[in-house]
């Protein structure tokens, strides 16, 4: 099954897809403002595009495991996103998916903070540990 994933952010948010058998995740982009206007076409778009079956949305949980601050505009962004689309949107934890892509990059030789990309990659972390556990 082919899933879409979505690190969600007050200014970027990054974008990540898996194949079709939804064994491989690849990072896809970083929409700029994706609750504007603008921002909210270009994701329907690549919805269009990729065509999922499913769309995973990163929910921001505190290492406690509690609501962060951000928890509930990705719960609104998704609840929104539900109304759009025609295929299931579900909230996952996207703990450590950040500081994980950071540490993936600066192996890589990437720069070890933030910077293009970084929401995109840890959409692909949390979309690589979602597939994992659909997998298990």
């Amino acid at each position: 099954m082919k899933v879409m994933a979505i690190d969600h952010g007050p200014v970027r948010s990054g974008v990540a897809v898996s194949d079709p058998t939804g064994t491989l995740a690849r990072p896809l982009r970083v929409i700029e403002r994706i609750d504007a206007p603008g921002g909210q076409r270009l994701l329907m778009r690549m919805i269009a595009e990729e065509t999922p079956e499913r769309i995973v949305v990163g929910d921001p949980r505190l290492l406690s495991g509690r609501a962060g601050a951000q928890a509930s505009v990705a719960a609104a962004f998704a609840e929104r996103l539900r109304e759009d689309v025609a295929v299931p949107v579900e909230l996952v934890d996207e703990r450590l998916t950040t500081a994980e892509a950071t540490r993936r990059r600066a192996e890589a030789g990437g720069p070890r903070r933030g910077g293009p990309g970084i929401d995109s990659l840890a959409a692909c972390v949390m979309l690589e540990a979602y597939l994992r556990g659909t997998r298990a």
